[in-house]
């Protein structure tokens, strides 16, 4: 099932996408049991939210094998982690605003995204399966040139946590098998990354219980699982995409930080589904 929220009417809700067209209404608590109603609705006519409204999204570094081997890195032995903000959460079809004046070079990352359904803390890899809810798709935008601006102090929160740099959903699909999966990433149309879930050195359910060893994780919470080779740089007129088949896809234009206001995109986008 693919879960979404949306704006309609001036009111938020949530549902499960129908086909390409529509989605089904829900009521009560997206992560306990909600409860389907009689009421569809055009995607045209609603605007996409976010698919949940995380505390926070924790991210990963250094989680990939291929990248290990080529960059010639220590594989780790934990999980390697930092905080993305939520005021940079933003969904699809919405604008990443390059923030031209701080930075010189932005990338995309495409990453499988893990959705926390039931609150945790110190749990077993094995537990870690009834606590999440589902998977979306992440784009991990990062500002490479700040995060090693000082060499003293590799600043990933700054570099990744600008606003509009935390994009994820629009959906989240609760009925897959991760590890079937593989994330790709487009520039205007071509393909930059291409890697399947299987290449992390964590898996999903090491990661949530890993994490949750440190900090509790709430229904909601979001973690990217990190990406591979090739995180391609990124510029104002540009649009950037991520596919994840079986979940969906995650595409947004770029926009110049001060043109920003006047280009921000509706939600109503109607190609969700992959």
């Amino acid at each position: 099932m693919k879960f979404m929220r949306f704006e309609h009417k001036g009111k938020v809700g949530f549902g499960v996408l129908h086909d390409t067209a529509s989605i089904r209404v829900y009521e009560g608590d997206m992560f306990a049991k909600p409860v389907p109603t009689k009421q569809t609705l055009a995607l045209g006519s609603i605007r996409i939210l976010p698919p949940c409204v995380p505390t926070k999204m924790v991210a990963l570094w250094n989680n990939s094998r291929i990248q290990i081997a080529t960059l010639k890195r220590d594989t780790p032995k934990e999980v390697l982690w930092f905080l993305k903000p939520p005021s940079s959460f933003i969904t699809h079809g919405e604008a990443i605003v390059y923030p031209v004046s701080d930075t010189e070079r932005v990338v995309l990352e495409g990453e499988l995204g893990i959705v926390i359904g039931r609150t945790c803390k110190r749990i077993t890899a094995d537990e870690a399966r009834e606590h999440i809810f589902g998977y979306t798709v992440i784009n991990d935008v990062t500002s490479q040139d700040i995060v090693k601006r000082d060499p003293t102090f590799p600043q990933y929160d700054r570099g990744k946590g600008f606003d509009t740099f935390g994009v994820f959903g629009p959906v989240i699909e609760t009925e897959i098998d991760p590890m079937t999966l593989s994330m790709r990433a487009y520039v205007n149309g071509e393909l930059q990354q291409d890697f399947p879930v299987t290449d992390y050195v964590f898996n999903p359910w090491q990661i949530v219980a890993e994490i949750a060893r440190t900090v509790t994780l709430y229904p909601g919470d979001v973690i990217a699982c990190g990406t591979t080779l090739n995180a391609a740089p990124i510029k104002p007129g540009d649009t950037v995409e991520i596919r994840i088949e079986g979940i969906g896809s995650l595409a947004n234009p770029v926009v110049a930080e001060q043109r920003a206001r006047a280009s921000m995109p509706s939600r109503s986008r109607s190609d969700l589904a992959a």
